[in-house]
């Protein structure tokens, strides 16, 4: 029996595409059963959509009119099984002597002779491996994930295939789509995770899909000199091509002459197009008109980054931009942003890394050749929002900071247990803040979802609590 793993894209509440890429992929296949990804909406990102009765006739309809071709071939999309005609949801069939288990989670003591998962999984790093590694296969077994956005969460692929002595026999790649024929005598090596190489791939993919399914063909962002927006111009070239980024330069009266100098470098290198706006007239007249007086407090250096959101937001509105924000896990764990400022934006590429993790994506972009400028991995992070401000300021040192924010959020270890490895005092501040800073973001705009727990949907503190 020949059976074909396609790993497919699917786009939410798309049925068209969807019904489309099916369709293709079947008649471009020979075998006896292809295995497709589910496809229904609540596992493709449909939200409250799979509770729309419009939405669900339609996915009917969907299944239908893949029936009725009437292929000579069994085809399965998720624990959809269409054949001779029909579509009807499965958990046992059989081909010839073949007797077929349909799941969508792993489940060790069932009599078959062949156990396909079918569960959408959305990226997450470190967790692939672990993932295929968990299932010990004592029957031949098919897992099939599809590739797509659904808002923040990225099915990845990596399909895979196992033998019934556990010995894998396929693997597929992230992010892209693919459709082999499975031998399950023939075993072969599988890639582990590769944190830097996949949050690459999966980023661009990620903002490449965007764009498609929302319009925009262009983006833009600030290029200030520093690492965030650096990593998040080389990633967008990579997913929409160079001449589809515009950089934009708004130097303040306390820019230093590196950060315009390392982001011309920069631009030059990823061949991109820049305009430089400064924002010192802006602020010199604002103070005069509105303010009426130089305090050098906080709503000054507030009212730089918003400037430079308002200069970025009309070139987003006037040639429909997508506008990218370049904050990172750490700064918004620390409500180290501006609200309307530096926050704003309709995308963001990095907000589910930790400074830390910003840095090793750039220094691994870097391995071959200096896309990114020397310089700008280098220098100390800084606002620059006042002389000679740098974060480190009133932030801990970054490897510390991402430390505890790691052990706290993603890894959720009772505090007594961190108390362990860094000072309490250190400890409760940095709790503290991420609590006290759960407002801001709320009102973030939206990103790429990397790790399980994430900001962006994985974490939920309440806004008004009283715990710390």
């Amino acid at each position: 029996m020949k059976i074909a793993l396609a790993q497919i894209k699917y786009k939410t509440a798309d049925f068209s595409f969807n019904y489309e890429n099916i369709i293709k992929n079947i008649e471009n296949t020979d075998c006896d059963l292809i295995v497709l990804p589910r496809v229904d909406l609540a596992s493709i990102g449909g939200k409250d959509l799979a509770y729309n009765i419009d939405c669900l006739d339609k996915e009917i309809e969907m299944y239908n009119k893949i029936a009725e071709k009437n292929y000579s071939k069994k085809v399965l999309i998720g624990d959809i099984l269409i054949q001779d005609g029909n579509a009807e949801e499965v958990e046992f069939f059989e081909i010839g002597n073949k007797k077929i288990f349909v799941s969508d989670e792993f489940v060790e003591d069932v009599d078959c002779d062949l156990y396909i998962l079918a569960k959408n999984r959305y990226f997450a790093m470190n967790e692939n491996y672990k993932f295929m590694e968990s299932i010990d296969a004592k029957f031949d077994l098919i897992y099939v994930n599809s590739i797509g956005m659904a808002d923040e969460n990225i099915f990845y692929g990596r399909s895979f295939a196992k033998n019934k002595n556990n010995e894998y026999v396929l693997q597929m790649p992230i992010c892209e789509e693919k459709v082999a024929i499975i031998n399950f005598e023939t075993q072969v090596s599988v890639c582990e995770d590769y944190l830097e190489g996949d949050v690459f791939k999966v980023t661009t993919f990620a903002l490449k899909e965007y764009c498609e399914s929302t319009g925009f063909k262009k983006v833009v962002l600030g290029l200030s000199g520093g690492i965030d927006s650096a990593l998040t111009a080389v990633l967008a070239v990579n997913a929409l091509g160079k001449e589809n980024v515009l950089g934009i330069l708004m130097p303040s009266m306390f820019s230093s002459d590196g950060s315009i100098v390392d982001s011309l470098q920069l631009a030059q290198n990823l061949g991109i197009k820049t305009v430089k706006h400064p924002i010192t007239p802006l602020f010199d007249n604002f103070i005069e008109k509105i303010a009426h007086e130089r305090l050098h407090d906080l709503a000054e250096e507030n009212l730089q980054a918003r400037l430079r959101a308002l200069i970025l937001m009309f070139i987003s509105n006037r040639d429909n931009y997508l506008l990218l924000s370049t904050g990172n896990k750490s700064e918004a764990a620390m409500g180290y942003g501006t609200l309307y400022g530096d926050l704003a934006g309709g995308y963001n590429l990095i907000c589910d890394l930790t400074k830390t993790n910003v840095y090793r994506l750039s220094n691994y972009i870097n391995k071959e050749d200096e896309i990114i400028p020397q310089a700008i991995i280098d220098k100390a992070p800084s606002a620059e929002l006042r002389p000679n401000q740098k974060d480190q300021d009133s932030l801990p040192e970054y490897a510390v900071l991402d430390d505890i924010i790691e052990m706290y959020v993603e890894k959720m270890l009772p505090i007594e247990e961190i108390y362990q490895k860094y000072s309490k005092s250190l400890v409760d501040e940095v709790i503290r803040k991420i609590h006290r800073f759960q407002f801001k973001r709320k009102q973030c705009c939206l990103g790429v979802r990397l790790t399980e727990r994430s900001f962006t949907n994985g974490v939920s503190y309440p806004i008004v609590q009283k715990y710390v």
